[in-house]
């Protein structure tokens, strides 16, 4: 049957090889997804109310979440790549990437494509993720000799993920070497976002196992760094598209939300 999902900024880049049916991404608001990409041989659609239609994708890091549905029937394997392993995989910066959506043929070439192939043809899932596993070691060995961010930018992020995105971003710069600007001007354009974008999307995440696990929600935003409770319906509000109590209610339903 159709199925919907709200998928959450994690700061993570996904990409996801399907090999069986279509699955349809728009925003949180009335139109598509912003940001279609660089391709479009994973768009097999246009936008509207049903959002753009894709078989295979990557996203970019993004601040704002995505509604994926599929029209009762879709196949296929994701990967949640840390944005440093994504800029070696791809073998690029990914800037370009940035609140997009593109055909993984447009970042891995012909690879993407055979993989999706190879699955498809895959007598059952067992079979697939020994596949996957197998490709990835190869992919993972090849992108080994390709350069990676520059040190100081992956340091940031690791900062970043360390303190949930909680630490000023001053800090952050302070503890790299570089000035705030350079840091932002490096940072986004290797990984894709801005530090401080970042860092929104790591204190969502924490204050979403924070709010499930039971912590109230005005202790949650002092843990997750907010000035306040009203501070923390804000921040879900702007990258969710929901309040704090909508999101925690439609966890529990058949519409559970995931991160992407």
């Amino acid at each position: 049957m159709p199925q919907e999902r709200l998928v959450v900024p994690s700061g993570r880049v996904s990409l996801l090889i399907g090999f069986g049916g279509e699955m349809r991404v728009r925003g949180t608001g009335s139109g598509p997804a912003s940001g279609t990409g660089r391709g479009t041989g994973a768009c097999t659609g246009t936008g509207g109310a049903g959002g753009v239609r894709h078989r295979s994708l990557v996203s970019g890091l993004h601040t704002r979440a995505r509604v994926l549905g599929h029209g009762g029937e879709a196949y296929g394997v994701e990967l949640a790549l840390a944005p440093w392993a994504a800029y070696r995989l791809f073998g690029s910066p990914l800037g370009e990437l940035a609140d997009a959506l593109t055909d993984p043929a447009d970042v891995l070439g012909a690879r993407a494509r055979h993989l999706g192939e190879a699955l498809a043809e895959a007598p059952g899932w067992q079979e697939r993720f020994a596949l996957l596993d197998e490709t990835l070691l190869r992919w993972t060995a090849q992108a080994a000799a390709a350069p990676g961010p520059a040190p100081a930018v992956l340091e940031a992020w690791r900062v970043l993920e360390r303190s949930a995105g909680a630490l000023p971003i001053h800090e952050v710069a302070a503890e790299t070497g570089w000035s705030m600007r350079h840091l932002e001007s490096r940072f986004r354009e290797q990984l894709g976002i801005s530090p401080k974008r970042l860092a929104r999307v790591l204190r969502l995440n924490r204050a979403i196992r924070l709010l499930t696990a039971g912590t109230p929600a005005a202790e949650t935003a002092v843990e997750c760094g907010l000035y306040d409770q009203a501070h923390l319906s804000r921040e879900f509000t702007a990258l969710t598209g929901l309040p704090p109590g909508r999101f925690l209610a439609g966890r529990d339903t058949a519409s559970a939300w995931i991160a992407g």
